[in-house]
This record gives structure tokens, sequence and C-alpha cells, in this order.
């Protein structure tokens, strides 16, 4: 038993408790490598909790076993230990494949217990060392310090030196180097021109010839989404040669002028010049951090409105939304709020009977920002026509409020704000025309689904459980969910950063829940039941 000369008994009870909890379902289901981090992580945490306790235990100067009986209790603990990592890991992969099982997602093999556990291992082992070394260096700092002040505050002041070395460390040099490493990798990739994706020969396309924007600086997935999209052909060959027009599509790149005001002041340009306003709609598109536009969310709409239809989109980052949130806070919303104002300020000087409605439009980060983009108050008197905003992560400030104050029958997944005259919800089960009440000329939805993670991960989950896991769960959450303090948030973040699930659950938003969605927002004319059905099985064959 020389092992507890370097392990603390509670530490590994705790630790190891912690871990067969991690291996309980989430939102998502995960890969071994993945489910080894989030138990690695646990591990630690559990670990650490019981260090504390074991020296708030002597602190308290509470008994202590003697030397005989503590052999005993440490090869218990150990027999404990091993039952309950095997068992968990066992169970673990029925829990996944129920997860899977819920999304229609094949099941699998499981989880592999060796890969997983040993990432957990390694994981656990370097948090460990680091920790290690971190106790050193207040010993040494403290020891170094009682020569000229008192042991008490050597201590406070050893561990707050310590602290900030660490953080130093960690922030200026580690976190620094990594974000810069990923922000070269993904500048790189943002201005890769793909062989595939041709420049447009349309003047009416942006990057063309005749474009007031320059085709290499529309960035990558700017260039993807002007090439990409329904044409007037194939809306024809849809509609039977029914009479339809070429949708317009609008993208002005990070590297299409310099400030977020420019490149706003080039869109409506280049809006202007393409006759975006002559249209019957015109959506104003938030993407997301990558300038990424949901193909799903944009092809649906057009077709529904039968190519009768401008957009527009402003890039404000190539970084990943979780990146581009975190080093790049206010540049979205305010690219976006620079687009909204100089776009609004023109469609509300033409007049109201010839304009097109204008409606808001953005995923993920770009629901966040797209929600950040106009103030109420400055619009009340000519409202544009509505938004529709899907997986809106938590810090969106009209979803927290709506949320926390809806109507106290009503789920937090699915609310139901004051009488859904303004604000309504939709997921896979539930439309956005459900409700008896009349939606007014103003309307703001939202398309969520209760296995998303982005949308229903809160820090409070560490120490507190969330409302949403209370209440009766969605269709696509596991029934043996359960909450546990700091577990369950490691595993919503887990599900946040690597998450992934099949379109229909989770963070990915499926075509014929877009069209239901874009339907009863923005009324397009002439579609009965029985053709929004066929468009439905079309996307579904396209997918």
């Amino acid at each position: 038993m020389q092992l507890s000369r370097y392990f603390c008994t509670a530490g590994v009870l705790a630790g190891t408790f912690f871990f067969a909890l991690s291996l309980t379902p989430m939102l998502l289901p995960r890969s071994d490598v993945v489910q080894g981090v989030i138990s690695g992580l646990s591990l630690a945490a559990g670990y650490g909790l019981g260090v504390f306790g074991r020296w708030l235990w002597r602190y308290l100067e509470l008994p202590i076993p003697r030397s005989h009986v503590k052999w005993g209790v440490q090869l218990a603990a150990a027999f404990v230990c091993v039952i309950i990592a095997v068992a968990f890991l066992w169970q673990a992969s029925t829990w996944q494949n129920t997860v899977r099982g819920l999304m229609g997602m094949e099941e699998t093999d499981g989880l592999q217990p060796l890969v997983v556990g040993g990432v957990a291992l390694l994981l656990f082992a370097a948090v460990l060392l680091l920790s290690k070394l971190f106790r050193r260096t207040i010993l040494l700092l403290s020891g170094k310090l009682q020569r000229f002040i008192s042991r008490p505050v050597s201590n406070v002041v050893g561990l707050l030196v310590a602290f900030f070395l660490f953080w130093s460390v960690i922030d200026g040099i580690f976190f620094e180097f990594a974000l810069r490493a990923a922000d070269r990798s993904y500048q790189q990739v943002d201005a890769l021109m793909e062989a595939e994706v041709e420049k447009p020969i349309a003047p009416t396309k942006t990057g063309s010839t005749e474009s007031l924007a320059n085709w290499s600086a529309l960035g990558r997935q700017g260039r993807r989404f002007i090439s990409s999209g329904p044409t007037a052909a194939d809306l024809a060959d849809y509609f039977d040669s029914a009479p339809v027009k070429e949708p317009l599509r609008v993208y002005i790149g990070i590297n299409s002028a310099d400030t977020p005001e420019d490149r706003a002041a080039l869109a409506l340009e280049e809006l202007k010049r393409v006759g975006a306003f002559d249209r019957s709609v015109l959506l104003l598109i938030t993407p997301t951090g990558t300038g990424w536009v949901d193909p799903a969310g944009m092809d649906t709409v057009e077709y529904l409105h039968r190519g009768d239809i401008a957009s527009v989109a402003v890039q404000y980052s190539y970084l990943p939304s979780i990146l581009s949130l975190l080093l790049e806070g206010e540049y979205g919303s305010e690219t976006a709020r620079s687009l909204f104002e100089v776009v609004y300020a023109y469609w509300t000087a033409l007049p109201k009977e010839s304009r097109p409605a204008l409606y808001l439009y953005g995923v993920s980060l770009g629901a966040l920002n797209s929600d950040r983009s106009f103030d109420l108050y400055d619009i009340i008197d000519d409202p544009f026509q509505g938004a529709l905003w899907c997986g809106p992560p938590f810090r969106s400030d009209t979803w927290r409020k709506v949320t926390e104050r809806r109507q106290p029958d009503s789920p937090a997944r699915l609310p139901v704000f004051r009488n859904g005259s303004v604000v309504r919800f939709a997921n896979q089960e539930t439309k956005l025309d459900a409700l008896d009440q009349e939606w007014g000329d103003f309307r703001i939805a939202y398309l969520q689904y209760a296995s998303d993670p982005v949308t229903f991960f809160e820090p409070q989950a560490f120490f507190r459980e969330p409302q949403w896991m209370r209440e009766p769960r969605g269709p696509d959450v596991s029934p043996d969910l359960q909450w546990f303090p700091i577990v369950t948030g490691l595993q919503l973040i887990a599900d946040v950063v690597a998450g992934s699930a099949p379109p229909g659950y989770g963070h990915i938003f499926a075509a014929g829940h877009y069209i239901d969605a874009w339907r009863a927002l923005t009324e397009p004319p002439q579609w009965s039941e029985n053709e929004l059905q066929r468009l439905r099985e079309y996307f579904d064959t396209e997918s």
C-alpha cells in the first residue's frame, strides 16, 4: 500500500465517484476520447474535493483511524473504487446508445473502457502534477516570507503570489500561444480558394466582375454562400415552370473593407446594385463566427418564396463561434448593428406599400449578435416584420428574459411568453402556429431543441440543477439524465465544445423544421399543407 504515501484515500474515493457519475448520459452522444476527457476532469475535481475534505477533517481535529485500522480502510476503499468504476463503465455503453436511439442514430459497440480509462488517467495525472507543483510553489514562497512576516500572513501571500504566477503563465503564454496559432490557422482556411467554388459570372452575384465586392475578399464561407443555393432553373423545375425569380444573395467578407461600418455601407450599396429592395422579402443574416450561413435555413426560405427574396450577410470573424466569442466578443454585435442601422435607415425611407418585408435571421452566435443589432425603442415607430433565431446561446439577452418570464405552466425548453402575440418558440414537435392567439405584425421566433447544449448550458449547472432538468423532458433528452454537482457542468461544456448530432437534434437544425418556422413567420402565399409536405420530403431526399 505504498501508493497511500502519494494519494489521498478520501480523494481517490471521491474522485472515483465523480468519474463514475461522468459516465452517465447528458444531451449528446460522446466519443471515447471526449468521454475520457470529461471523466479525467471529473476524477480530478472529485479528488480535489476529497483532499480538501481530509484537510478540513484534520483541521477540526476529528478522530483519525489508527495505523493498524488504516491499512484495512485503504484496502476496502480500493475494492470499492474498482467495483464502482467497472460497473459504471459497463453501463456507459447502454446509456450512450439510449441517447443515440432518441436521435435516430444507429447503435455502436459502445465506449471502449481502455480508451476512456486511459485518457482519463493521463489527464488526471497531468492535473495532479500541476496541482502538486502549485502546492510546492506556495510552500516555497511562504517559507521564504516567514523570515519577515508571520506564518498565517506568509501562507496567504504565498497562495496569492503562486496563483498570480501560474495564471500569468497559463493565460499569458499557453493560452495566448494557442489562440494565436488558432487565429493563424483559421485565417489561412478562410483565405483558401477552393477549386470547386468558381467565381460567379452573373452580374447580380456578389464577387462577379460587376460587383462592388472582390471575390477573393469574401472569405471561404462567403464564397460558398454566394455559389450555393437554388437557381431560377432549380425553382422553375420544382414548381413546374410556374413564375419564379432568381434568389438574390449578398455577402461582404471581413477583408472587403476596413471597419464594420465600411463593410455595412458596402453591403447596402451592393443590395441596391442588385435590386434587392424590389423583392418581396429582405433577410438580414448574422452569420456564425466563421462566417457560415446554414444552407438548410437559406434554401428553404428561398423555395418558400419562390425566389422572390434577397438576403445579405456581413462577416465579422473567421474563427469558430466559441473562439470568436472569447477573442472578439463585441465585434460580432458591432458588425450586426452596423448592418442593421444602414439597411434599416434606407428601408424606412422607402414607401411602405412597395418596400420588402424585412426579417432578421441568425443561428447560434449569429442569433446572439442578431439579437443585439437593434434597440426596440429605435424601431417601435416603424418596426420591421420579425426575426428567426435558431439555437440562441444561453447568453442571449432577449431569449433569457423571455424564458425567465414565461407562463408558469410552460416548460423552460419550450416557453410560452405572455399570450404569444409577439414571441414564440418551436421545436421538433411544436410549431410556431400551435397557439390559438393571433400572431402580431412584429414577430420574434425561436427554433430550439431540448438537446441543444449551446442553448441550455448555464454556469450555475456546476452547483445547481437547471430548471429544464426538473421538468418533463424533451423528446430528444434521455430519461436517464441526472444532475450532479460539478460533473453535470463539465458534461455540458463537453457537449458544447465537442458534441455532435444528426439534423433535427442538438445544435443542428433540420430543413423540415426550418420550413415550418419560415412558413409561420413570413407567411408566403399559395402554400397548402400538401405542398408543404412535398417540400419537406424534397429536402429530406436532398439531405
